[in-house]
């Protein structure tokens, strides 16, 4: 009798734990999926938010362990991508410093900025080549000699020496005051010069230049002032959706069903271990 009515619980708990495992082998995990984003896009695809367009300029993917050969599973994929938008009149600025030599329009000059308390100028002024001069030059030698404190030009002819004062021998450069405020070409852009100090000089002018936003899995980005969160499905693809409730409902669906495959795995395996120790102790000796 003790044994038969092991039987029924032996079989109870086998049926019990049976339907749980077979829930669990049926039941399909739900995912993260988007049906309408706001965006959905590729590598080299553009879009527009608030009138600014940007490019998808990268979508990249790296993976880590998991050994990559066969049985090497763990592999965990990394995605990220990279968007790039042109601000067509973005601001640039360059300093010429005080005796720094610079070049502007092909030739080298020096800078010099006026002596001010609070200058407003400064004088590009060009920068000789002397030692080009000198050595163009046959009938002079190849170095000045400085004598007395003045620099000379060595011209020797039939045994004879002549000393030429460097400032009589070498051209006058060339030499231009620009004020602060005025406009000027550089570098094929319509330039002013924004301020002049002691130091130095400072140029701006406006240009195209490219911006780059980097852009993570799972990660919320701003664009525009508007707020997307990123999402990658695959290594292709890039998911952009202003409304996060549509993946927080998705995630916290994904945590339930995780919890109760863990509930259900929890009772197969108490019910096939409880049918197991009841099925041993109804074939136990009996001691009288």
């Amino acid at each position: 009798m003790q044994r038969r009515a092991a039987a029924i619980y032996v079989a109870f708990f086998i049926v019990l734990g049976a339907a749980s495992y077979s829930v669990i082998a049926t039941a399909t995990a739900p995912t993260i999926g988007f049906e309408n984003p706001d965006h959905r896009l590729s590598e080299g695809d553009q879009f527009s938010v608030d009138n600014r367009q940007y490019t998808v300029s990268a979508i990249s993917a790296e993976t880590s362990g998991g050994g990559g050969g066969h049985g090497g599973g763990g592999a965990t994929v990394t995605r990220s991508g990279q968007l790039s938008w042109t601000n067509d009149s973005a601001r640039y600025t360059q300093t010429w410093e005080h005796n720094a030599s610079v070049t502007y329009q092909g030739e080298t000059y020096q800078v010099m900025v006026e002596q001010a308390d609070d200058p407003s100028s400064f004088r590009l002024v060009e920068e000789v080549n002397r030692t080009a001069i000198l050595q163009e030059d046959q009938a002079v030698n190849d170095e000045t000699v400085t004598l007395n404190g003045t620099e000379y030009v060595v011209r020797e002819s039939n045994g004879s020496r002549t000393l030429t004062p460097a400032s009589e021998y070498f051209p006058t450069p060339n030499s231009t005051q620009y004020q602060e405020g005025q406009t000027v070409q550089y570098e094929g852009n319509a330039t002013t010069v924004a301020d002049v100090a002691g130091s130095g000089a400072t140029l701006a002018w406006n240009a195209p230049r490219t911006n780059t936003v980097e852009v993570g899995n799972e990660a919320n980005v701003t664009l525009s002032g508007q707020q997307y969160f990123a999402y990658f499905p695959d290594n292709s693809t890039l998911v952009l959706e202003s409304d996060y409730d549509v993946y927080q409902e998705q995630t916290e669906e994904i945590d339930t069903y995780h919890e109760h495959v863990n509930g259900l795995w929890g009772v197969s395996i108490v019910s096939f271990a409880t049918a197991i120790m009841l099925l041993g102790m109804a074939y136990m000796p009996s001691r009288y």
